[in-house]
């Protein structure tokens, strides 16, 4: 394991994918980290690729075996959701520390992981979203939502995410919900003209998923009172908006025994 004076050993699950590599170079380029080991489902060679790299990087289909080669401290996983519960499985049992930015995990599979860090006396930092302008909106909608008695979220990703609504949306509600105390009102239609008009709630909150080729990441979160709207909007640009609340996680989970869920926990937010 690291010390103070050597750089954090980050293996990579998912290198290949969009953001995998935007992570991999990221953490690269990051003093105080080494990028180690990439995890990618299929392999045709044996390292990874990476033009910015000043060390070659083994790259590998199987998490286990490459855990043992390369003495990592980190593993950072944005694969899916079921491919992230495998690594946890693994990576925490080796006592390795890790960072998940996948979305799509279940409250069991968080309880799993949170058991699996207490049982190995390691560190795991989940987050559904790890832009800082998206934990900022997060806790600005935890502050709207003491006042507001309506509210609703429209969420918009690009037209390959596989889930709906994202990770960051029901996270907001959840949220906003435990702020408030209660649930928030929840205006009932009385004839559908088309199902699913409404889409989804969560606590009263109505969630609405926009899935474009236009989008990368949004979300608008709606808070209404008598005769006023407060409108709360977030919108990733480019995937490297995640880059800084990444690179905060790898060097903190480090310093963390347990659970850490959201990255405005590391923001003391």
């Amino acid at each position: 394991m690291a010390s103070s004076l050597e750089p954090i050993r980050v293996v990579i699950n998912g290198a290949l994918g969009r953001m995998g590599q935007v992570i991999t170079r990221a953490v690269v380029c990051e003093p105080g980290l080494k990028a180690v080991g990439a995890v990618e489902k299929e392999v045709t060679q044996q390292y990874l690729p990476v033009p910015e790299a000043s060390e070659l990087i083994l790259l590998s289909s199987d998490l286990d075996s490459l855990l043992k080669k390369c003495d990592a401290d980190v593993v950072v996983d944005f694969s899916t959701a079921e491919a992230s519960i495998a690594a946890a499985r693994i990576a925490l049992k080796q006592k390795v520390n890790m960072v998940i930015g996948t979305t799509g995990l279940t409250d069991e599979n968080i309880a799993e992981i949170e058991q699996l860090c207490q049982a190995n006396k390691v560190g795991a930092v989940v987050a559904p979203n790890f832009s800082l302008g998206a934990a900022l909106l997060i806790h600005l909608s935890k502050l709207a939502a003491r006042f507001f008695d309506n509210a609703e979220i429209i969420e918009m990703h690009h037209d390959k995410k596989a889930d709906a609504p994202s990770g960051t949306a029901i996270a907001t509600a959840k949220a906003m919900s435990q702020a408030r105390g209660k649930p928030f009102v929840y205006p009932q239609i009385t004839r559908a003209v088309l199902s699913n008009t409404r889409g989804g709630q969560i606590d009263g909150i109505a969630i609405h998923s926009l899935r474009l080729p236009g989008f990368l990441a949004g979300q608008e979160v709606v808070f209404s009172g008598l005769g006023e709207t407060l409108s709360l909007r977030h919108n990733a640009i480019s995937r490297e908006c995640y880059v800084p609340g990444v690179i905060l996680a790898i060097k903190e989970v480090t310093k963390r025994k347990g659970l850490t869920y959201g990255l405005d926990a590391l923001l003391k937010l």
